[in-house]
């Protein structure tokens, strides 16, 4: 289904190839409606590359432009700006066609790809953090739209299952392990081992040297520590499971640092022979002498002992996702400190000659009230699952003053769906780079740009139909007697217009920002415009529209991994 957008950049190409101009510029929604609901600078941009006049060939186009039924005739603006502002006509029938549409005119793409997304990636042996929110959410929400979009996507969970905490790990399993508290809670006794060792090891150069033989014992196949390995690792999926279950995110494949283990000796004998690295001082290692960014950060991809690290891993890594998943694309969405890692990485992978398309998808931290990296009062990571059961529990809390009469297990359901949600709409509304602060009470709020306020939006929605008896929608043209009734539809047709745009720089924000806007427009028609005490045909006119945003709000919060609930 064609966009406004992409119908009136069609007639603008014409336009522009009429008065004998080339392409130019970028039609976006109109900076402020005044002016109409599209504009472009192509006048603008023309001008300075041509040394001529934007307002003369900004008026040289629009005579050349057909606008037909699709909007008024194009006006100037400014130094050289061209608007187009809408038929109320043509805005019927393309809300009609969405209305109509199970994909709410979002078509899917002409070229769709295999893409890997890496994302989430927590610790063996360790508990999800607050720092791994931003990942995990991020990376899901760009899974969901880039399959609605058309592409094949594989969730991969790459889990750090074999980096050197496990010689500490077994150690303490062997020295200190209490059974019981296993039992009782098995990962926070893991971490507890951890700790005591890690202390201990400080101090004692005996612990030290025990902790590095219990490594070198697991890398070479030792069974006892293999079965050690192998146990740690179970508890901690089952535990991160329980997280993402609470956060509704699925995996396709979790392959851990561990299942590249037996390739990486490969991957050092490749990168030799064809000459990527070479010897030095004992070490094998990639020098990227041609790359001026490079040029004095050779990256080590097998130490003077022999041993491999989490670089020589992940060379292995893009080896099995371009040549055994067959990637056209691969997403890394990691955080920033890991920059010139990647692009250490993704040299390498250049080099090799893999045509995938390698991507780091960088984001910024989460901060406490105090503009500082989320902590305890202890100083600890904030765990992951008590953020979660937090947000469940102060929401909770305002479905029991907003609506003491629903039951036990409805207003439990509901506050999971408001909680989760209004943490990872926190995140996700945010531009993926920059850093911003926790806030319950923002987070949570009813008013503003929040998770609340749009899931009450599809709620008042809901209730609308409940008292119109759910009737089914028999309508046959949108007739608008309002501003708002207008307003509201042509919001709802930029929804297929939006979501494309998201994978474009990766940012899940611009979606959000338009659910919120769109919200607005329903509250101000709602407001405006009586639904249900309205005459026909305008009744069943503006049941749609509501019917409509509903669907949009739904299908959008869905795209962000957010539910909705038919009541709060």
């Amino acid at each position: 289904m064609e966009t406004f957008q992409s119908l009136l950049a069609k007639k603008l190409s014409d336009a522009l190839k009429a008065a004998d101009l080339p392409d130019a510029g970028e039609l976006t929604p109109a900076s402020d409606p005044r002016f109409g609901d599209y504009q472009i600078n192509a006048a603008l941009v023309l001008g300075k590359q041509r040394g001529e006049n934007p307002r003369v060939l900004a008026e040289k186009i629009v005579a050349h432009f057909d606008a037909g039924d699709l909007c008024e005739p194009p006006g100037v603006a400014g130094p050289g700006f061209i608007n187009f502002a809408l038929r109320p006509g043509a805005v019927g029938e393309k809300t009609m066609e969405v209305l109509r549409d199970e994909r709410l005119g979002v078509t899917e793409t002409e070229s769709p790809r295999r893409i890997v997304i890496d994302f989430g990636s927590p610790n063996a042996a360790k508990p999800m953090h607050v720092g791994h929110i931003r990942s995990t959410l991020l990376g899901d929400a760009l899974a969901r739209i880039a399959q609605f979009l058309g592409h094949e996507v594989i969730r991969d969970n790459h889990i750090g299952d074999w980096g050197t905490q496990f010689g500490m790990v077994i150690w303490g399993w062997k020295n200190l392990l209490d059974r019981q508290a296993l039992q009782r809670n098995p990962l926070a006794e893991i971490v507890r081992i951890y700790k005591e060792t890690n202390h201990r090891a400080s101090n004692e150069p005996g612990v030290r040297e025990a902790c590095r033989q219990e490594l070198i014992k697991l890398q070479a196949g030792d069974k006892e520590n293999l079965d050690i390995w192998n146990e740690c690792v179970a508890f901690s999926m089952q535990d991160f499971e329980r997280t993402y279950k609470v956060l509704d995110i699925h995996y396709d494949i979790q392959c851990g640092e561990s299942f590249y283990h037996d390739r990486l000796p490969g991957v050092v004998e490749r990168l030799l022979k064809g000459g990527i690295a070479e010897i030095s001082e004992g070490a094998v290692v990639v020098f990227f002498r041609d790359v001026p960014e490079l040029a004095d950060k050779p990256l080590i991809i097998r130490k003077r002992d022999g041993g491999f690290n989490y670089a020589t891993t992940d060379i292995a890594t893009i080896d099995y996702r371009v040549n055994d998943l067959k990637a056209d694309a691969i997403w890394y969405v990691v955080g920033a400190p890991q920059t010139l890692h990647f692009k250490q990485i993704f040299e390498i992978g250049r080099r090799e000659g893999y045509r995938a398309d390698l991507c780091h998808i960088v984001f910024g931290n989460v901060l406490g009230e105090d503009r500082k990296l989320m902590k305890t009062r202890s100083g600890e990571n904030v765990p992951l699952r008590e953020l979660l059961e937090e947000a469940c529990r102060r929401a909770r809390k305002i479905i029991d003053e907003k609506n003491p009469d629903l039951g036990e297990d409805e207003k439990n359901d509901i506050a999971a769906t408001i909680g989760i949600g209004a943490v990872k709409y926190a995140d996700l509304l945010q531009y993926r780079t920059t850093d911003y602060i926790f806030s319950w009470d923002k987070m949570l709020s009813l008013h503003g740009n929040t998770a609340p306020y749009l899931q009450n939006a599809y709620v008042r929605i809901r209730s609308i139909f409940r008292k119109a008896g759910n009737p089914p929608l028999k309508i046959g043209r949108l007739i608008f007697a309002d501003a708002a009734e207008i307003n509201l539809a042509k919001r709802l047709c930029q929804f297929a217009e939006i979501v494309p745009q998201v994978l474009n720089g990766f940012r899940p924000n611009i979606l959000a920002n338009y659910l919120f806007e769109l919200a607005n427009s329903f509250h101000t028609f709602y407001e405006a415009c009586p639904v249900l005490k309205s005459e026909e045909p305008a009744r069943s006119s503006r049941l749609a529209l509501c019917d409509l945003t509903a669907r949009v709000l739904q299908r959008g919060l869905d795209l962000l991994g957010i539910k909705v609930p038919e009541r709060m």
